[in-house]
């Protein structure tokens, strides 16, 4: 490929991805009722968590393993956002996309089908985050979160949250391509989403849980979808793991990148269309 025509890729696909989260963004404001009232419905299971450990913390004096109520809250009002942030193609959504003839459609434009959803899931992301604020600002009310953000800090959360939803990206595509292969899947998503929970920070801060579990954590792509991003803001993390953190997250973007490119060669090889 031509140093010309390489541009004139480059350029395409950046159009492509503009017009596809433009279009994700005016859609979603369309309905923003139904955008808030899953956010809303989002924010119980966090508040939960919020609840019971600053009880926990108060009841042992004031803290837990150091941890404030006030570091609590901070890091469970982060977590909503990066919460949302996560949210990606389903691999349920697989089952349907084959089984209706969706990817079929899918297969016949000139991108590849996993454009689409970075692009427009991207764009879903910007209303995301404008309906965010309100809450965080009610939560933060009632709450009252301890915050210490130096701009470094700022800086590495933006990257990082970008960073984060494009790794539970590609490794929920490389998860939903199982269904190339077999249409009864749910007992593995279930197992990969528990170990989601377990490893990543979401369920609690990955300091609060035993030493081999972080050590896992530390090799697996759960932390830095959840746990990293979470702990850059609310947490204290050295400028130096803030850098290793984003570099990490570097790294799990390209393999997931190259997971989904030979998954998809091995599945789309085998893939026989269904539908009407």
């Amino acid at each position: 490929m031509t140093a010309v025509a390489a541009d004139r890729r480059a350029g395409g696909m950046a159009d492509f991805y503009r017009t596809v989260m433009r279009t994700a963004v005016i859609e979603q404001f369309q309905y923003r009722a139904a955008n808030y009232a899953y956010m809303v419905g989002m924010i119980t299971e966090p508040v939960i968590y919020l609840v019971v450990w600053s009880t926990v913390a108060r009841a042992q004096g004031g803290a837990v393993e150091g941890i404030t109520p006030g570091e609590f809250a901070a890091y469970y009002i982060v977590w909503t956002l990066v919460r949302n942030m996560n949210i990606v193609f389903t691999p349920y959504g697989w089952e349907q996309r084959i089984r209706e003839g969706h990817l079929s459609a899918m297969l016949l434009r000139p991108v590849h089908p996993i454009h689409y959803d970075l692009a427009f899931f991207a764009g879903w992301k910007f209303v995301v985050i404008v309906l965010w604020l309100p809450l965080a600002a009610v939560l933060s009310l009632v709450f009252r979160p301890t915050f210490a953000i130096t701009p470094l800090e700022a800086v590495v959360f933006t990257v990082a949250i970008w960073g984060a939803y494009l790794i539970r990206s590609f490794m929920l595509w490389v998860l939903g391509m199982v269904t190339f292969w077999t249409t009864r899947v749910s007992a593995l998503y279930e197992l990969y989403f528990t170990a989601e929970l377990l490893l990543s920070g979401r369920l609690v801060p990955l300091v609060l849980m035993p030493t081999w579990v972080l050590a896992v954590s530390n090799v697996l792509p759960f932390r830095w979808t959840f746990g990293f991003p979470i702990e850059v803001l609310a947490g204290d993390l050295a400028p130096r793991e803030l850098l290793v953190g984003l570099a990490v997250q570097v790294l799990w973007v390209a393999l997931g990148a190259a997971l989904v490119a030979g998954v998809w060669r091995l599945g789309i090889a085998r893939y026989a269309a269904v539908g009407n």
